[in-house]
C-alpha cells in the first residue's frame, strides 16, 4: 500500500466513533480492553486522568475492563493518587523481576503486557490536561469496528504553552524537527504519520506481544518501524483526537530526548541494514547548560551517557507464554 493511499484510507476521527456501538461490538465479540498509563512523578495530573477514564468508560459505560498505572519509581504521590482514583498500580521493577529492571517509558509499556489481561491494549500518557473519554474510545474504535486494523496511533494539534497564551500548531517540536525528517529519509513508508511520537495508541495483544520495545523514549519510534515491517502499513491507522494540551518541556529536555531517540533509531536502523558500515554509535551526549554567573549569562558543558536498550517481543518469554496458556506463539520476525 502506497503512503498516499494509506493516508486517506486509514485515517479516522475519534468523534466519529459511538462508544455505545463500540460496547455492543466488544460484548458480541467477547473482547476485553485494558487502558494503561505509564508514569513517573505525575502526582499533579494522574488522579484526574484516572478518574475521568474510570467514570466515563468503566462506570457510566463499561467499555474499559481494567485501568492500570505502571510507574518507573515516582518520588511524589503518583501511586497514592492513582490508587485513590481507582486504578491498579504497579512499579515496573516489581513486574517480571526475573528479567531485571530497566528505566523508561518503554519499560513500563513492555511490562504492562504481562500484568494486563486485555485483548486490546490502549496506552495513554498521564500529563494530558484536556483528558476526555475520546482519548480511549477513539483509539480502540478502529480496532473494534475493523478486524483488519491491529494498531491505532493518535494525532492531534499540540499547542505550545507560552505562559500567557497557547500557540496552536507549534507543539511537537521533536516530532517536526527531528523524527519526521528521519522517517522521511530512512523509512519513507512511515512519512504519513502526523504525530509518530504521540504517547497515545492502541493495539491488539496478538500484535503487541510479537514486537520488541525500547525501554526509553525510543519506544514509539521503534514500535512503528517494527509494526510496519512485520505486519504491513495496511493494518495500522491513525486517529485524530483533535487537541492535546499537556506540559511542554524546555528545549534542554527535548534535546536530551532527541539524543536518546537517535540512539535507539541508529541501533534499529543498523540492525535492519538501513545504516551501512556503522561500527560504533557515540553514546555520550554533551549538553550546553546556560547559567547566570556573577550576574552575567554564562554556559557550561555537562555530559550524559545514553545507551539504547531494547526488550524482546513479550511472546518470546516462557513466563509470559505460561501465564497466557501457551496461546502466544513465538513469532518469526
Amino acid at each position: 500500500m502506497k503512503v498516499e493511499e494509506w493516508f486517506d484510507k486509514n485515517r479516522f476521527v475519534a468523534s466519529d466513533f459511538d462508544p455505545v456501538e463500540l460496547l455492543e461490538i466488544k460484548k458480541r465479540e467477547k473482547r476485553k480492553i485494558s487502558c494503561i498509563i505509564p508514569t513517573l512523578n505525575e502526582g499533579s495530573t494522574i488522579g484526574r486522568v484516572v478518574s475521568i477514564i474510570r467514570e466515563e468508560l468503566m462506570e457510566k459505560l463499561p467499555l474499559v475492563d481494567e485501568l492500570i498505572v505502571v510507574d518507573s519509581g515516582s518520588k511524589d504521590n503518583t501511586g497514592q493518587e492513582a490508587q485513590r482514583a481507582g486504578a491498579q498500580f504497579y512499579f515496573a521493577k516489581d513486574i517480571l523481576p526475573s528479567e531485571g529492571s530497566g528505566r523508561g517509558k518503554g519499560e513500563n509499556l513492555w511490562k504492562s503486557l504481562f500484568v494486563s489481561g486485555g485483548d486490546i491494549i490502549c496506552w495513554i500518557d498521564a500529563d494530558i490536561k484536556n483528558i476526555s473519554a475520546k482519548f480511549v474510545y477513539g483509539l480502540v474504535g478502529p480496532l473494534l469496528k475493523n478486524r483488519d486494523i491491529w494498531f491505532s496511533k493518535a494525532f492531534y494539534q499540540r499547542p505550545l504553552d507560552l505562559g500567557a497564551e497557547l500557540k496552536n500548531l507549534e507543539g511537537g517540536r521533536v516530532t517536526e524537527l527531528f523524527m519526521r525528517p528521519l522517517y522521511n529519509a530512512y523509512f519513507p513508508k512511515l512519512a504519513g504519520f502526523i504525530q509518530p511520537l504521540s504517547g497515545e495508541y492502541a493495539g491488539t495483544r496478538e500484535v503487541l506481544e510479537k514486537v520488541p520495545f525500547f525501554t526509553g523514549y525510543g519506544v514509539e519510534m521503534g514500535l512503528l518501524i517494527d509494526l510496519e515491517r512485520s505486519f504491513g502499513l495496511e493494518h495500522i491507522c491513525q486517529v485524530d483526537l483533535d487537541e492535546r494540551i499537556h506540559r511542554n518541556r524546555p528545549l534542554q529536555d527535548l534535546s536530551k530526548m532527541s539524543f536518546e531517540i537517535l540512539q535507539a533509531f541508529s541501533e534499529k536502523s543498523n540492525t535492519l541494514g538501513v545504516f551501512v558500515n556503522l561500527d560504533k554509535i557515540n553514546q555520550v551526549y554533551t549538553m550546553i547548560e546556560p547559567k547566570i554567573r556573577g550576574g552575567k549569562q554564562d554556559y557550561s558543558l555537562k555530559k550524559a551517557l545514553f545507551m539504547a536498550r531494547q526488550r524482546p517481543p513479550m511472546a518470546t518469554l516462557e513466563e509470559y507464554r505460561k501465564k497466557f496458556l501457551e496461546r502466544a506463539q513465538v513469532p518469526n520476525l
